[in-house]
């Protein structure tokens, strides 16, 4: 495996990563397919704003991606991040979500990133089990805040504190 920064030629793999979740899940919220030239503006405004946006590779092939956004867009929150992390289906329980994202909270912990909040929609078994294995703590649940595939559903919040900003 081999985790590196994701590039424009990257969009169409990753568009195809998540699309099958959107269309197909409820662990993302989005309802309409993303087009391999929306997701590459994704990333490009991921990258431009000097946050991560990492893919993961085996035998040559992006098999999921990891990224951070801001958390809020106040400047009192400019030391926190919400973090992001899809695996192709076929690649689950692998180890590659684990490496990924191990090496998505390093980069954050080197940019002196104070706080990583992860939103998971619920249930969703085993990206909780993925978070607490990395060292989140689930802090908040709000109730039916989403819908989907016509029914409510409840979104929980993590938190992982990385480093002490002086």
């Amino acid at each position: 495996m081999n985790i590196r920064n994701a590039e424009m030629d990257d969009a169409k793999a990753i568009a195809a990563i998540y699309n099958h979740f959107i269309v197909n899940t409820t662990v993302t919220f989005e309802e309409q397919i993303v087009t391999d030239l929306d997701m590459a503006k994704r990333i490009a405004d991921v990258q431009s704003g000097d946050l991560p946006w990492l893919v993961a590779e085996h035998d040559g092939t992006v098999v999921g991606y990891a990224y951070a956004t801001k958390w809020r867009a106040r400047h009192a929150y400019r030391f926190s991040v919400e973090s992001t992390v899809y695996l192709a289906p076929e690649q689950l329980g692998r180890g590659f979500g684990t490496a990924l994202y191990a090496t998505l909270l390093k980069h954050l912990t080197g940019a002196r990133y104070h706080l990583v909040v992860a939103g998971i929609a619920l249930p969703n078994t085993a990206s909780i089990a993925l978070h607490e294995k990395l060292g989140f703590e689930k802090v908040a649940q709000f109730g039916e805040v989403g819908f989907k595939f016509d029914q409510w559903l409840d979104v929980g919040y993590w938190e992982k504190r990385l480093t002490t900003v002086s």
